[in-house]
C-alpha cells in the first residue's frame, strides 16, 4: 500500500470515529488508494482478526488486531506493521504507519462506488464534509517536484500534486538533466518505466 501526505487530516480529526468502533470497521471492503497501480487492493478486517485481502480478486489470507490507543497491527506472512489513526468515518479510513506523517487512505467500496477513486477527490470530500468554507485548504501550487529513491539512484519526479506518487507522463530528472530510459524501482514491487525523460508505465514487477 502506498501512503500520502494529507495537510486536512490533522484539521478534521476531532470529526473522526475512534477506531474502536468495530462495528464501523469490520466486514467492510476497504479498498485501498494507490496511484501508482491499477490493481485494485481490497482490505475486509473480519470480527475473528482475519484480515483479507483481495487483488484482483485473488484472496490472500493475514491477520489484524486492535491494540488500543487508536492504534492497529497488520500481519502479513512474517511481517508485522504499526499503524496509527489518521482519520475514520463510514466512507473513509486514513491510517498513519507508526513513526512517519503520511497517511495509508482506504476507501468504503460499500458506501461509494467510483466517485471517490483519487486523491483529489478524497480530499475534496473530506473539506467539504467536514471544514467551514474559510477554513478550506487551497490547492496546492500545480507540478511540484518529488525525490524518490530508487534502484538505479535519486530521481526528481515532476508530481500532479504535493504528495502524490510517479503517474504516467510525469517528467524524470535524474543529476539534473533527464533520466535516463530504463525501469526504475520505487518501494516493494512499485515500478516505473522512462523513456525521453517521462513516466510511460507503471507496474508492480
Amino acid at each position: 500500500m502506498k501512503t500520502f501526505l494529507l495537510d486536512i487530516i490533522p484539521s478534521i480529526q476531532r470529526y473522526s470515529q475512534k477506531l474502536d468502533n468495530l462495528t464501523l470497521l469490520n466486514n467492510q471492503h476497504w479498498v485501498s488508494i494507490d496511484t501508482i497501480t491499477t490493481n485494485k487492493i481490497v482490505y475486509i478486517f473480519k470480527a475473528d482478526n482475519r484480515l483479507l485481502i483481495a487483488i484482483n480478486g485473488r484472496v490472500k489470507k493475514a491477520k489484524w488486531e486492535y491494540l488500543g490507543i487508536d492504534s492497529l497491527l497488520i500481519e502479513i506472512g512474517e511481517e508485522s506493521y504499526l499503524f496509527r489513526h489518521g482519520f475514520f468515518d463510514a466512507n473513509i479510513l486514513a491510517l498513519k504507519p507508526d513513526s512517519t506523517e503520511e497517511y495509508a487512505i482506504f476507501l468504503n467500496q460499500n458506501k461509494y462506488s467510483g466517485e471517490l477513486n483519487s486523491i483529489e477527490a478524497i480530499t475534496a470530500f473530506l473539506q467539504r464534509n467536514y471544514l467551514p468554507s474559510s477554513k478550506k485548504i487551497l490547492s496546492p501550487a500545480p507540478k511540484p517536484m518529488g525525490t524518490f529513491n530508487t534502484d538505479k539512484g535519486e530521481i526528481e519526479v515532476e508530481l500532479n500534486f504535493r504528495g502524490a506518487v510517479p503517474a504516467m507522463n510525469n517528467k524524470v530528472f535524474q543529476h539534473n538533466t533527464m533520466a535516463a530510459d530504463g525501469k526504475y524501482r520505487l518501494g516493494f514491487l512499485n515500478y516505473i518505466t522512462v523513456r525521453n525523460g517521462i513516466v510511460v508505465d507503471l507496474s508492480m514487477s
